[in-house]
């Protein structure tokens, strides 16, 4: 079997325009017209599409790809609400999505719709056995994966002419974006997140080419909205609409296109596209609503905080329409391609104050914490790294929900406490550096940063009758041995008790 998007191999053109009646330049000059006849041609493309149906051995088909006219202007001709699907679909334009799968006898009503340019289009196929185009001017194509000479044959008694192609022009284009976020369990972790820190605060679900409904998100309506989605449903969230209605009216531009998204005081979502013309009545609509938001309509300025597309039930993303993939997307496409422990490239942006390095990865932000800067401790990371500096890393951890990227610095560097292992039961000469309740810090490397250890009091040796600490300052000079070098828990256990008298 052919895999989805593959070309079948036998394609016709079916059409109702003799092929003898074409000048020099194959366009047609007869005397049908363009547009249905409703009458003896209609039904006989219905009948030719069902005869190539029974040469296939099908008897139900998928619809992929449905569509509607994207939107009507106010004081424009309102479109029918169900664009000719109420008969077919009890449940509307939501019983009417990609992948839903039909018997033959309503695949053969979407067929007369289009052909009657009703408003709604789809594809008609079987994966990978059939496919039913239906073009402009009462041009049908029709793809199986076997000949079909007898479909052919009824086609011409029918009066149709049947022609050969290689390939149908309305065949699904296969150059798909690079980047598709599914709404898996791992995308509604990180929207549950974006709604309970305040980012996000609203869903846009695109069920069907040019039609969306809008819902608004809270922590209590997340599931609601979740089950009520239709199915493989393009989704994109947006921050929450602002209660400041009246501000949101007062940025209307002087001119051009606008969606107004408004949520009435009864919670219900509502949107409406317009123009400079239609601007009163659009302020008008909003007026008394409890938020409101202006959306642009040039797809450059409408971005999304993310998106994704709704998978089938078993996981897989079947949808073959996809989104257009925001910065958010790809930083999170990004992020599925790392693992922990794998070595990264970026140049150092920001030695922040609280002790975090920001790092440009490939264009999207890591961030290093002090502690993994560096074995040794510093005061500040500018310390160690400087702003413009391209540094190796390693991947700590990746965190596809919140869209963060940890990173360690010291991971590909030489631990200096390792070196020390090979100096327990020496005797070394330190400054003492700190001075705490239970005991003194000794530096036991000669350099400004060196590594530490501690002298509990009870391995100090103070003057009889004198608290352990007595006489000791910071800058203090003092022989101690090395007891242990702990790696795990980065200690080192020293001792005054037990040291050389002589180093």
């Amino acid at each position: 079997m052919l895999q989805d998007g593959a070309v079948l191999p036998y394609v016709y053109r079916v059409t109702k325009y003799d092929p003898a009646d074409r000048d020099q330049h194959g366009h047609y000059i007869g005397a049908q017209g363009v547009v249905s006849d409703r009458g003896e041609y209609e039904a006989a493309y219905l009948q030719a599409v069902a005869a190539f149906a029974a040469d296939a051995g099908l008897d139900r088909l998928v619809v992929r790809e449905p569509g509607i006219p994207s939107f009507v202007h106010f004081g424009a001709a309102a479109a029918a609400d169900d664009h000719g699907l109420g008969a077919l679909f009890p449940d509307g334009l939501h019983g009417f999505h990609d992948g839903a799968e039909v018997q033959l006898a309503i695949a053969l009503e979407l067929v007369r719709g289009m052909l009657r340019d009703s408003g709604a289009w789809c594809r008609l196929e079987a994966d990978g056995i059939f496919e039913v185009h239906v073009g402009w001017d009462q041009y049908l194509y029709v793809s199986t994966s076997r000949p079909s000479a007898d479909a052919v044959a009824r086609t011409r008694a029918l009066g149709l002419f049947p022609e050969s192609l290689d390939a149908s022009p309305y065949a699904m284009e296969t150059g798909l974006s690079d980047v598709q976020r599914p709404a898996d369990a791992e995308f509604w972790s990180a929207l549950a997140w974006a709604v309970d820190s305040g980012r996000a605060g609203l869903l846009e679900e695109t069920y069907i080419e040019g039609a969306s409904r809008w819902h608004p998100l809270s922590g209590d309506t997340l599931d609601a909205v979740r089950a009520g989605l239709a199915p493989r449903a393009r989704l994109a969230v947006w921050p929450a609409l602002s209660p400041d209605v009246g501000a949101v009216l007062g940025s209307l531009p002087d001119e051009g296109l606008v969606e107004g998204v408004w949520q009435d005081t009864g919670g219900r979502v509502h949107s409406a596209v317009a123009d400079e013309e239609d601007y009163a009545e659009l302020t008008m609509r909003m007026a008394g609503a409890a938020a409101a938001a202006l959306m642009p309509m040039n797809a450059d300025e409408r971005v999304p905080l993310f998106t994704a597309v709704l998978p089938d039930s078993d996981g897989v993303v079947r949808a073959r329409w996809r989104t257009d993939p925001t910065p958010d997307d790809r930083k999170w496409a990004f992020l599925k391609s790392l693992r922990p422990g794998q070595v990264v490239t970026g140049r150092v942006t920001e030695t922040a104050s609280f002790g975090v390095t920001f790092v440009d990865i490939e264009g999207h932000e890591g961030f290093i914490n002090i502690p993994e800067l560096t074995w040794r401790p510093v005061a500040h990371p500018s310390d160690v790294v400087s702003v413009g500096q391209r540094i190796h890393t390693q991947v700590l951890g990746v965190d596809t929900v919140r869209g963060r990227l940890a990173l360690s610095f010291k991971a590909l560097h030489d631990d200096p406490m390792k070196q020390l292992t090979g100096r327990v039961g020496t005797t070394i000469l330190g400054p003492v550096t700190k001075i705490v309740p239970f005991g003194v810090f000794v530096r036991i490397e000669e350099r400004e940063n060196g590594l530490e250890g501690l002298v509990h009091n009870s391995e100090l040796t103070g003057p009889p009758g004198e608290e352990p600490q007595f006489g000791i300052e910071v800058g203090s000079a003092l022989r101690v041995r090395i007891l242990d070098v702990d790696l795990e828990r980065r200690r080192i256990t020293l001792s005054q008790r037990q040291a050389d008298t002589e180093v």
